[in-house]
């Protein structure tokens, strides 16, 4: 038997540590939480996109009480972004989320839902999406989804 190590690197930064752009993008996606509809969970969350020609777009969690029809934050963005310029990559998406406390202190992962979307997106495209997960307390900031998703499935193996 042979044992695989897989390794992946995340940046944890503090706000003040952030280009003007990123915090921008992050401020974008903390106000999208206001247009969350999470009246089950009471978790909203929103996310952001920068888009390659400077355009960006934003989304929120979109809760239904049949819960498997509900769409997260990640997808509503990255699926509009697709939609509205279909031609240009997505360059950083930035996810925040927030309860009836206020913005969580720790960074939430996307599911593996989104996470299969991120992929999908970045292969599409052909370059990795910078991905920025807010927390009051710390930053993290993965350079692609492989980083959040190592043994993916992708269009390689539809091919095969």
């Amino acid at each position: 038997m042979e044992e695989i190590k897989i390794e992946i690197r995340i940046r944890s930064l503090h706000y003040d540590e952030l280009n003007e752009e990123d915090r921008r993008l992050i401020e974008q996606a903390k106000e999208a939480t206001q247009r969350s509809y999470a009246p089950y969970s009471r978790f909203s969350v929103g996310a952001a996109a920068l888009l390659a020609n400077g355009e960006t777009v934003s989304g929120s969690n979109q809760e239904n009480a049949a819960s498997p029809s509900g769409l997260c934050a990640e997808r509503t963005t990255l699926f509009y972004a697709n939609s509205r310029y279909p031609d240009q990559a997505v360059k950083t998406l930035a996810i925040a989320a927030r309860n009836a406390s206020g913005f969580i202190s720790t960074p939430i992962s996307p599911c593996g839902a989104c996470r299969q979307v991120l992929l999908e997106t970045e292969q599409r495209y052909g370059s990795p999406i910078r991905i920025l997960l807010y927390g009051t307390k710390e930053i993290y900031l993965i350079n692609g989804i492989k980083d959040l998703l190592p043994l993916s499935f992708g269009e390689e193996f539809l091919s095969l």
